[in-house]
């Protein structure tokens, strides 16, 4: 059987993040730090709610099965604590492109310097180990906090897709979709390391 292009990888940040494959027994750690912040109930997010959250780990592992994705918990470093979800998706193998999405932190741990240690981790193993063309990264177009957060990053905006998609409340979402090429990561890498020796 071939390689497939994305296969179960552990990275390790060197202060905040561990990021591991999703397993069904991340299942309780989810909620706990879904209710941190009660995530699910912010308007522009797919966070799911405790009563969610086995069934979405649950489609999340089909979709590692059978739609080219790897779903990820995010841990603490220091106490191993489960603080998030990220994933890699809509990932096109013949074109070696991916998004990282699907992302969501604990809010206490928001603005801690956690995301820009992933978004490196992520990043470095998706041009570096397997040789990525461009990552992209989308969110709500009203969402300001995360397109800040995609913008300082080094991401540059492709554009908006006007009505995408259909929010669980029945809104219509236009999406900023935002990109990394394998010509910016130099530089992005770069500023990431800046970003990441800032003190806190």
């Amino acid at each position: 059987m071939a390689a497939r292009f994305i296969e179960p990888v552990r990275l390790e940040g060197p202060r905040f993040a561990v990021i591991e494959p999703l397993q069904r027994e991340h299942v309780p750690g989810l909620i706990d730090a879904a209710r941190d912040g009660a995530l699910w109930q912010l308007w522009y997010t797919f966070v799911p709610s405790p009563d969610e959250m086995a069934a979405q780990v649950e489609q999340l592992l089909q979709e590692r099965e059978h739609a080219h994705a790897m779903p990820f918990v995010v841990r603490a470093k220091a106490d191993g604590r489960i603080l998030g979800a990220t994933r890699y998706m809509r990932v096109e193998p013949a074109h070696r492109r991916l998004e990282i999405g699907g992302t969501w932190y604990a809010a206490s741990t928001q603005r801690s310097g956690l995301n820009t240690e992933c978004k490196w981790l992520l990043l470095q193993h998706a041009f570096e180990q397997l040789d990525c063309i461009a990552v992209e990264l989308r969110t709500h177009v009203l969402n300001a906090r995360s397109r800040r957060a995609i913008e300082r990053i080094g991401a540059r905006l492709d554009g908006i897709l006007r009505n995408h998609m259909i929010m669980p409340g029945g809104t219509l979402r236009d999406t900023a979709l935002y990109s990394i090429t394998s010509h910016d990561w130099p530089t992005v890498k770069v500023h990431l390391q800046w970003l990441m020796d800032q003190p806190r």
